[in-house]
């Protein structure tokens, strides 16, 4: 006989769920919060994957188990995973654990809605539109349209999709073999979804030309203009440029005027993908480095990295007004986007974008910048740059650290030299040796659990580390705490006898 199937209130179902959700509750502030922030505790708990797939029992089984078997599996997820909100943790553009902003994450979890229609997102719609318009304004716009996207790649696949768009109106409904042969630009250093993006909308990466930069990694006009020529005496058609403000590794901002006079002389598209440099905005002392953003046609920034707010939060900005992004990707579906409903359907904004469900991702913002202000910003952006320069100078004072260049914003790029190669820079291997450094010292830094940094090769440049801090809780007893572990982990390196091991951070559930 089938197994009945209860349709009334699963009354006693609900209360468990809820006993269980006020445990994980504690449970998520005691160890992802609390300790997931405190220096005294360990970044990570470094595991192999088989290991790991055997302490977290990851296979599904048929049947449920137990509240304390879950509660237990919640504590297993946070004590193995990174903890991005830790201030030793310095490996990626993102890092720290606003509280305000978290809150926001757990309402919109909870209401578990779509910004598509104002029927379903009320709030969100009206609040997005305040969020769109304040950081349009920090750009330099009084006007404009925007959209939020699924993170700064995404933000640049708009910019790619819209100006093919704005130049080829027909190219929505014949597609691209109608069209010339199309040709976007964009520096050496620019991040790698400009070319992902020309895959991705059939453009094709054989049609990105990289702009040479210079030995600060800025984009060199005269070098862009060249770039241009030459496409058009292929017979191409250039439409777009991709300045950079802000690049991945070394940090470099793009010459933002010089870019848009060539863009306007041969009236080519302008975005600038501030993903990453685009908070310093908000600074009355830094956001020179962003001259001429005003002029773009779009922009892309990203305030979950420097800001804090938590992934993911990425605005796509356009200074067009008249409804580009609607006539761009809209199709009016009739069983979403019915014309005939008794609000003003302008705020019906999910046919502007290529997505149909679409994660809220602006309270989190809201809720930050409420809670601190336009000044509190700032203060987060300057304290960014105030513990960059900080670094680098201690740096300079100790043996062992080189810096790859002067840091112009909060990438701060650097080798650590063990005693062992000090002062052998005629040695034919010295680089060779140099560049086997970083891999090692990331590699005990996991495994120590003490701390986490990013390192990478770059151009002629072998291994070095990229240091960046955004995470607001961050001391200067940290910093030096990051420049000591260095010193620990690597000195050794060569053959050189290493010092006694600095006590690990705790590990304890």
């Amino acid at each position: 006989m089938a197994e009945m199937i209860q349709l009334d209130h699963p009354g006693s179902d609900v209360a468990d769920a809820e006993a269980f959700l006020l445990e994980a509750l504690q449970i998520l502030l005691d160890e992802g919060v609390r300790k997931g922030t405190d220096a005294t505790q360990k970044v990570c708990e470094w595991k192999e994957p088989e290991e790991l797939r055997e302490l977290l029992g990851l296979e599904l089984r048929d049947h449920g188990e137990s509240r304390q078997s879950l509660l237990r599996r919640c504590r297993l997820v946070l004590r193995y995973s990174v903890k991005t909100g830790h201030p030793r943790f310095f490996n990626q553009l993102f890092s720290g654990l606003d509280l305000f902003a978290l809150t926001g994450r757990f309402i919109t979890e909870t209401l578990n809605t779509s910004q598509a229609t104002y029927e379903i997102a009320p709030v969100f719609v009206l609040m997005e539109e305040v969020l769109l318009a304040k950081l349009r304004e920090m750009v330099g716009w009084s006007d404009g349209d925007g959209i939020f996207a699924p993170g700064g790649s995404f933000s640049n696949f708009y910019a790619i999709n819209v100006a093919r768009f704005r130049r080829f109106p027909q190219s929505r409904r014949t597609g691209s073999w109608a069209l010339p042969r199309l040709v976007l630009f964009a520096s050496q250093e620019s991040h790698y979804s400009i070319q992902k993006g020309a895959a991705f909308l059939g453009i094709g990466t054989d049609n990105v030309r990289l702009v040479g930069t210079d030995a600060r990694g800025k984009m060199v006009p005269e070098e862009l203009e060249k770039e241009i020529q030459r496409a058009k005496a292929e017979g191409a058609e250039p439409f777009f440029v991709c300045a950079t403000s802000g690049t991945t590794v070394l940090g470099a901002f793009d010459p933002l005027g010089a870019i848009a006079d060539i863009c306007q002389r041969h009236n080519l598209w302008l975005h600038v993908d501030a993903a990453w440099g685009g908070s310093a905005l908000l600074s009355g002392k830094h956001r020179h480095l962003l001259d001429g953003i005003e002029r773009a046609d779009s922009v892309a920034w990203n305030p979950h990295k420097m800001l804090t707010v938590g992934q993911q939060c990425s605005a796509f900005l356009l200074r067009d007004s008249s409804g580009l992004l609607q006539r761009c990707h809209g199709t009016g579906a009739t069983y979403l986007f019915q014309r005939d409903k008794f609000y003003d359907v302008t705020y019906d904004t999910g046919d502007k974008t290529p997505q149909c469900g679409r994660r809220v991702d602006c309270l989190k913002l809201w809720l930050l910048w409420k809670a601190i202000g336009t000044q509190g910003l700032a203060r987060r952006v300057e304290r960014a740059f105030a513990f960059t320069r900080y670094l680098a100078e201690e740096m300079k004072r100790r043996d062992g650290f080189r810096l790859v260049l002067e840091p112009e914003f909060i990438n701060l790029c650097f080798w650590f030299v063990p005693p062992s190669l000090r002062g052998r820079e005629d040695d034919p291997q010295y680089w060779s040796k140099l560049g086997k450094v970083a891999p090692v010292i990331k590699e005990r830094m996991m495994k120590k659990g003490s701390m986490l940094v990013g390192y990478q090769p770059h151009g002629p440049h072998v291994n070095f580390f990229r240091q960046v801090v955004t995470n607001p809780v961050v001391t200067r007893a940290d910093l030096d705490f990051f420049l000591d572990e260095i010193e620990r982990l690597g000195e050794d390196l060569g053959g050189t006898p290493h010092p006694p091991p600095h006590p690990e951070p705790s590990s304890d559930p």
